[in-house]
Formats: structure tokens, sequence, C-alpha cells
């Protein structure tokens, strides 16, 4: 089933890879995200199937605040040969290719003449997931003497991919090989089926949900990589193309036209704010992870959401509003993922904590604000003398009310900046001088 959240107008947003089900959350926030890699089972069987994880939108700032790119930050992604090694323990010994943002050159090309280009780098991704949902009888959710039971269910999602080097690094999102909705982390299994329709199991270099990418590795050599192009050189109008799998495989390699109809889209999707490129090339169920491509022959974007269903109580219908990640971002990301194997410069706090209400509040007169419920031993907070039971109500002098809203303070900065809190403890104001810790893969 789809479950849709909707903004004031209406609007919603879906990342066009993934599944839905029922989820459950406990309500908290961690700043410490645990985005672990780990190799997929055997894959066996090819299941068609597509589905889609759906998100409100909302004004947000900028996914890449943490991290300011500039033309030295996009450049080469140095990656190894040899798979088995961890992303972070490649040196530059093992490099065998590289993956750079290019400007544009030569002449205009014709939609059939890119299609010829691009296709061979595209591939279709089948991800198998285990998730478990939990029930009750209707007696116990009166008060009564049910219990919750445990179900595991096998989910599949489907979506698409782009061959960044000739001997099998894949990028795509991370929605594509990664639930986080409903429990089941990182796939069971990861297929990428090519052009030439033959199919290989994937490895998880590594990944980054804030950002949705995913790099992945396939054991294959004399692969035609993707070229991709400079995202800031965009300009509104200009023609564009994507290439994807909506609604599986049965339609495994569709193009669609259209043009840039907008760049640098603040929007936030599923609390994770993105600035992304806008177009009205079709993007559907499936499409996720798939090239949008200049005029040139060159990638200039990752597919990864769209705007759909109707506008606030009219009958119109929202068509044509799709979202992908700028090229420029896209390079410079996989270039943290395939050395470190994660993105640097990503600021946490290393608190757990919960809202603090108005109603809450009244009751327990207390201060609105962010309740602190755990923190992590060594970490920044825990260095600069923030303590569990602390409310915190402010970051340099913003008031925040809100997990969502000290995250959002957090993410202004990158890990090593300085920030100064404002917290209540026993009654009293305190202000404490934070100096944000690195989100690491094993943080």
């Amino acid at each position: 089933m789809t479950d849709y959240n909707k903004n004031e107008y209406g609007f919603e947003i879906e990342e066009m890879g993934g599944y839905t089900d029922s989820s459950y959350s406990a309500g908290g926030f961690s700043t410490d995200p645990g985005n672990s890699p780990k190799k997929p089972k055997k894959h066996t069987g090819m299941k068609i199937a597509a589905a889609i994880m759906a998100m409100a939108i909302v004004s947000g700032g900028s996914i890449a605040a943490y991290r300011a790119l500039s033309p030295e930050t996009v450049g080469t992604v140095v990656v190894s040969e040899d798979s088995t090694n961890t992303a972070a323990s490649k040196t530059a010994a093992d490099t065998v290719s590289m993956f750079e943002t290019k400007q544009a050159s030569g002449d205009e090309m014709a939609t059939e003449d890119i299609v010829d280009k691009v296709l061979p780098s595209v591939v279709g991704i089948e991800s198998e997931f285990t998730i478990t949902s939990s029930y009750g009888s209707g007696y116990y959710f009166f008060g009564g003497f049910g219990g919750n039971q445990q179900q595991e269910q096998t989910a599949t999602a489907t979506g698409t991919g782009v061959i960044i080097t000739d001997n099998g690094y894949i990028v795509t999102n991370a929605h594509v090989i990664y639930d986080s909705e409903y429990g089941g982390g990182v796939a069971d299994s990861i297929t990428v089926l090519l052009s030439d329709e033959s199919s290989y199991d994937a490895e998880v270099i590594g990944y980054d949900t804030d950002c949705d990418l995913a790099v992945l590795k396939i054991n294959a050599t004399g692969l035609t990589a993707a070229e991709f192009g400079d995202s800031d050189s965009l300009r509104l109008g200009e023609s564009v193309i994507a290439i994807g799998n909506p609604l599986g495989f049965e339609l495994m390699d569709t193009v669609t036209g259209g043009m840039i109809s907008g760049l640098n889209r603040n929007i936030t999707i599923n609390d994770k704010a993105m600035t992304l490129i806008q177009t009205d090339a079709a993007i559907n169920s499936g499409n996720s992870g798939g090239p949008l491509i200049n005029k040139y022959g060159q990638v200039i974007g990752i597919n990864s959401s769209k705007m759909s269903s109707s506008y606030s109580s009219s009958s119109a219908s929202i068509e044509g509003i799709g979202f992908a990640i700028p090229s420029n971002e896209v390079s410079a990301i996989v270039d943290d993922i395939m050395q470190y194997g994660y993105v640097t410069g990503k600021p946490q706090f290393g608190i757990s904590c919960q809202d603090v209400t108005e109603t809450i509040s009244q009751m327990y007169n207390m201060p609105v604000g962010v309740y602190v419920t755990v923190v992590t031993e060594g970490s920044a907070a825990d260095k600069a003398g923030i303590q569990s039971g602390d409310i915190i109500t402010a970051v340099d002098g913003v008031t925040v009310t809100t997990a969502d809203e000290l995250n959002e303070q957090k993410n202004l900065h990158s890990a090593g900046d300085t920030v100064e809190i404002t917290l209540t403890r026993a009654g009293e104001e305190i202000t404490l001088s934070v100096t944000l810790d690195e989100v690491t893969q094993n943080s």
C-alpha cells in the first residue's frame, strides 16, 4: 500500500523507488544514524515489482550546507579494483579508474544519439528486504491482555542505477537499497541487471540516507561508464532526457524528455533538506537512481523524486514536477563514500532526545524544548558537559522547540564547528559551547 504525507497545499513528494507497508517509530531523535553497510546474501530469481515511498514537501535548507562544494571538491573519485577491500581502506596504489564531472564540449547531440551513448551505462536494480511488522489484538489496544505479535515479511523494491567506472562501480539512490521506514535496513540481497540483460549480485560499498546516494559494486569489467557533466552550468529551459525503469523491469530503459524547470530547489523529503534540480521529464516509480542527461550526452543529475497527486481540493492533478540530485553534488558525495565509506563533514552532537511539547511542559512544569534522554560517552555533547535530563531550548541564540528544529540548526554547520547550546537543568538556564563531532560510518 502507499501512505502519503501531505503538506497544507496537498502536495506529495514520492521517492521513485522502494516500497511501503506499515511503520512504527519510537518518536525520539538521534543524531547517530548508524549507516553501516553489509554484504548482501546470494540473490535468487528476479521478481518484477515497483512501489514508492512518500514524503511531505516543505521549505528547507540545502543538504550540502554542512559540505560546501567548490570546484576543488567536485573532482576525482578514487576507486579500487579489489572490491573485497572496504572503502575506508583503499589507498592510492589501488586506484584503477576515476569518476569526475566534465565541462560540455562539442556539438549538441540528437536525442537518439544521446540514448545510444548513455543507455549501456544504465542498469536495473532489484533489492530484497526482510521487514518486521508488529500487530496486536483489538482487545489489547483497549487495555486488555492481548499481546503484540511480530511478523517477518519479504519486500522487493526496484530502481535504476548508473555505471560510473568500467570495473563495476554503480551509483544509485540510497532508498533503492536501504529501507529506513520499516526496519529493513540494507537490503538482504541486491541484483543489478545490465542493458544486455546479464545480471550480477551487488555489494554495497557505502551509502548516505541524508544525501540519498549509494555506491554498489558488481564483479564485472569492460563496462561502459557514463560521462558526468557540470550541473552548475545548467540553464533554465535547457533540454534534458531521463532513462529509467518505471514500474519495474517490464518497462526497462524507458526514455522520457523535457527541460530544466528549476534550479537549486530547496525542499525537505522525509525531514531531510535537499537542494535539487527540477525537471518536467516524466519520472515514475522505479526511476530512482537513474540519469538525467543533458544535450551533450552527459549525466547532470540522479533522478530521485517527484511531486504527485492533487493540489488542495481541486480536481487538477500535478504532473511534470520531478527532481534530481545535481551531478556535482553526486561527484563529491560519491568521492567520500568511495574513499572513506561515509560522507565527511557531517556534524553530530552524540545525543538522543525527545520533544517537550506544550502539553508536557504544562503537565511537568518544564520548558518547551528538546529533552536529552541519552548522551553518548565521549561524544561532543559529553565533552561539553551536556547531561541526560537537560532540556535544550536554543542553538546559537535561535530557539528550538523540537528535535527537528535542533537537527536543522545542527545541519547548518560542519563537523569541527562550535555552537552555543542554551539548556535548562534543574530549573537553571545554562549555556555551553559544543564542538560538533563528525558522523563516521560506525557512528
